[in-house]
């Protein structure tokens, strides 16, 4: 999905809670019986919030490249929400991301009380370019073996 400010042609992202209340109305006018969410970067962070606050409900969550702290500022962790989510989960991130190491994601991955699954690009950034096709295989193999 994309979110409003997309819509709206702003490049500033609208509030957390505006971007939660986006994921939520969009899952609620899904017909899916089981419903796997997720995006790359703010987008899976905020399918994370959103289901964390209980504004989502899903069998799943995918994370492409979560923006654990911006970059150079590990001290500006984005995982106050991880112990809320009981749910599967799949990281897929490039090693070099600068938004959180791999050692970084694992450890705050562990306050996730629930299967947490990692794929490594290797040497991939932030953005994973050129990595797209293989980014939707590892995804999609993940899913189907939910």
């Amino acid at each position: 999905m994309d979110f409003p400010y997309r819509i709206a042609g702003r490049r500033a992202p609208d509030s957390m809670p505006a971007l939660v209340e986006a994921v939520a109305a969009e899952a609620a006018s899904s017909n899916a019986e089981r419903l796997v969410v997720g995006g790359r970067s703010m987008g899976g962070r905020v399918c994370s919030v959103a289901v964390a606050e209980g504004a989502v409900e899903a069998a799943g969550l995918v994370l492409i490249s979560y923006p654990l702290h911006p970059p150079g500022r590990p001290d500006r962790r984005r995982d106050a929400h991880l112990p809320d989510l009981h749910l599967p989960c799949l990281f897929v991130s490039g090693t070099r991301d600068a938004f959180g190491t791999v050692d970084e994601l694992e450890v705050a991955a562990a306050m996730i009380p629930a299967p947490v699954t990692f794929h490594w690009i290797d040497g991939g950034d932030h953005g994973l370019r050129r990595r797209d096709g293989e980014v939707a295989g590892i995804v999609a193999e993940w899913v189907v073996g939910l």
